[in-house]
């Protein structure tokens, strides 16, 4: 916690204490992602990842048979839909990082909003 952390903190009574504690912790990446599956827009962020769990797995079935191809052709076969659905996955997944970066500001922000609000009261 920095020197200012520890100022503001000392100026809240109890429960605002315990809230500024809440907030100024910032959770860990997994924590982040699984907080994306809960709220209003959570069930869109479960169709998204099942979906990106679908394609990457079609993916590495389609690269498993790439690499087992005995001709050209049958390589090109393979080889281009592996390619393809390996690049969706990950394009599907870097769709959910803005939504983690929002929720990242919000944090910060209701922090901000709780040091006016002790700033008002002193």
């Amino acid at each position: 916690m920095q020197d200012i952390d520890r100022m503001i903190e000392d100026a809240l009574d109890g429960e605002e204490q315990a809230l500024f504690r809440e907030t100024a912790r910032e959770p860990g990446f997994f924590e982040q992602a699984f907080g994306l599956l809960g709220g209003p827009n959570g069930w869109v962020n479960v169709v998204m990842m099942t979906v990106q769990a679908a394609l990457f797995i079609a993916g590495l079935w389609a690269g498993w048979r790439f690499f087992e191809a005995e001709t050209p052709l049958s390589a090109l076969h393979w080889g281009l839909p592996a390619a393809v659905l390996v690049l969706a996955s990950l394009i599907v997944k870097t769709a959910m990082m803005p939504e983690m970066q929002a929720n990242r500001l919000m944090r910060e922000l209701k922090r901000l909003q709780l040091q006016a609000a002790v700033g008002r009261k002193g």
